[in-house]
């Protein structure tokens, strides 16, 4: 393929693709059926794929046609919601701040991590996603988002276009529900032994610091179940299914158990990772001041 894709011949073989046939896509553009099927041609040969082929009676889409129809989709619908934004007339006024958070990053963590973007004086749009850490690191390498939020900085030798930032650290301690904590409380931590546990699963960065931790004092509990979502760890953890780790941003909850006592050593850590050059980024900016000025002296 030697040639850049014309759109107009794109939007003419999405037309047909979405209206099942070449006349009723030439009815809805109002253009003859042989000025349909010359774009969709030049597309074609453009791409050096065939994109339809012919089964009885119905034009079908090919494999490439089926591909190419998912970015189509994509491609228009971005371009409806382009135009849809330049319409907006508070555009000019509105800062847009795209985030995108760690799926094991605690829902509350991620409220105070934002909220100083949210406090600005001027009028924020925020466009929060939620997904795995490596998706969220490939999108901000698009330009997708503005910042992510993680439980972990940056790896190690990657790209030196991208920084992080500690936002927020806290101490993480092991909480029950009532019958737990007054069965385990006393003796802590040689209590925890044999005792039932809620636990992260291991893609999390704490699973690692809470098994070295049990590892260095050969305490041995007794694993009820993992979990990927924290908010669903706490949940059992609040049904007394088990201990369960938890923190003192995310706890103090009417709600929240009692905690049996902190786990001397181990730390959850949150990041904001950014490009470098969108360290102008008002909304960046306030959650990195925030930061700095809730920093310990």
């Amino acid at each position: 393929m030697s040639e850049q894709i014309n759109f107009k011949h794109l939007h003419y073989f999405w037309a047909v693709a979405h209206a099942g046939g070449v006349t009723r896509a030439a009815e809805q553009l109002g253009v003859s059926t042989q000025t349909v099927s010359g774009q969709i041609s030049r597309l074609e040969q453009s791409l050096e794929r065939t994109l339809f082929r012919q089964q009885g009676r119905q034009l079908v889409l090919t494999e490439a046609g089926h591909v190419a129809l998912r970015y189509a989709d994509q491609i228009f619908m971005l371009g409806e919601e382009l135009q849809e934004t330049l319409e907006d007339a508070q555009l000019d006024k509105t800062i847009r701040l795209a985030a995108g958070i760690s799926d094991v990053l605690p829902k509350t963590i991620a409220l105070q991590l934002l909220e100083p973007a949210l406090r600005l004086d001027a009028k924020v749009r925020l466009q929060c996603g939620e997904g795995d850490f490596d998706e969220l690191l490939a999108d901000l390498t698009r330009h997708r988002l503005d910042v992510v939020l993680a439980d972990r900085p940056l790896p190690a030798g990657g790209t030196q276009a991208f920084q992080s930032w500690l936002l927020m650290r806290s101490p993480v301690m092991i909480a029950g529900a009532a019958a737990l904590w007054q069965r385990y409380a006393a003796g802590f931590p040689d209590s925890l032994n044999q005792a039932p546990i809620l636990l992260p699963s291991r893609h999390h960065v704490l699973r690692s610091q809470l098994d070295q931790w049990f590892e260095e004092r050969r305490i041995k509990p007794d694993i009820v179940a993992e979990f990927d979502d924290g908010a669903l760890l706490d949940a059992f953890g609040l049904q007394g299914f088990g201990l369960f780790p938890s923190t003192a941003h995310t706890g103090g909850d009417a709600h929240m158990p009692q905690a049996l006592g902190e786990i001397d050593g181990v730390w959850e850590h949150y990041y904001a990772i950014a490009n470098r050059r969108r360290l102008q980024h008002p909304g960046v900016q306030a959650m990195l001041q925030a930061a700095i000025e809730a920093a310990p002296l």
